[in-house]
């Protein structure tokens, strides 16, 4: 038995600078597995390389559905213009195809609409599908964002007929998690979520069965004023226990089954 982060990002620069202390801490806490999600060309060789290197990280590899199309998320919010995109798609899903089977999981993938203008949003999905048939021939996992497009999302996973999917930092409608989770998906919940209201409503009215927990580090923290990192899978456990008024090792013993039942492993 043992606890997974199972949305992570330790290849970004401010985790990677301190890498050892950020797995020694998860140690500490009974973290076993971290699966490192990759967001772009570079990130799915860096994820592959640090996997090879710590035992308890297992990668993820894909494209943030932000870096699909040509989008500075980095202009202000009153005018994003396009810029020329610096990869190409085509060799990333190239290189995703050929390094599949060494994959835990097909992630980080999705559709986002708060960053995306709606023009783009076609060839968005076009690479979208295109990874979901990568994951469907490779029988992987996906890990899922959905950001202001979750019932975009929910359509083309039911379009395609994923079933093993991770729904990760579902900011939707309680009501359509819900119907996420009578399809059978799994949605993950951050290290945040003592201070949210929408994950403290999935915690306690979503199935227990379909619950796994993220940080998506270094994002989402527990606390304000520093970043999450995988250790912090421990508080979701303490608060989940709370919620559910059980101990810390039946929440533990819940979650390790249910990531077992996904990934075929236990974590």
């Amino acid at each position: 038995m043992g606890l997974a982060d199972v949305h992570a990002h330790l290849t970004l620069p401010q985790n990677a600078a301190i890498i050892d202390e950020l797995i020694a801490n998860a140690e500490k806490a009974g973290v076993t597995t971290i699966i490192t999600n990759a967001i772009s060309a570079a990130d799915n060789r860096a994820v592959s390389d640090l996997a090879e290197r710590f035992a308890l990280v297992k990668p993820a590899f894909g494209i943030h559905p932000v870096e699909t199309v040509p989008v500075d998320r980095h202009s202000d919010s009153t005018g994003r213009d396009e810029q020329n995109s610096s990869f190409s798609v085509d060799a990333v899903l190239d290189w995703i195809r050929d390094n599949i089977e060494k994959g835990f999981a097909v992630g980080e993938i999705g559709l986002d609409g708060h960053w995306v203008p709606e023009r783009l949003w076609e060839k968005q999905e076009q690479v979208f599908t295109a990874l979901l048939d990568l994951a469907l021939e490779a029988e992987k996992p996906v890990i899922i964002h959905s950001r202001k497009r979750e019932r975009r999302t929910f359509e083309i996973l039911a379009e395609k007929g994923i079933k093993r999917v991770i729904w990760h930092c579902f900011g939707g409608k309680l009501k359509l998690a819900k119907r996420i989770a009578e399809r059978g998906h799994y949605l993950s919940i951050p290290a945040n979520a003592r201070r949210s209201k929408s994950f403290t409503a999935m915690l306690t009215s979503l199935p227990r069965e379909l619950i796994l927990f993220e940080t998506d580090c270094p994002y989402l923290s527990p606390e304000r004023g520093r970043n999450s990192q995988p250790a912090d899978v421990a508080l979701t456990r303490a608060y989940t226990a709370e919620l559910w008024s059980a101990s810390e090792t039946e929440v533990e013993e819940r979650l390790a089954e249910n990531f077992t039942r996904l990934f075929g492993v236990e974590p």
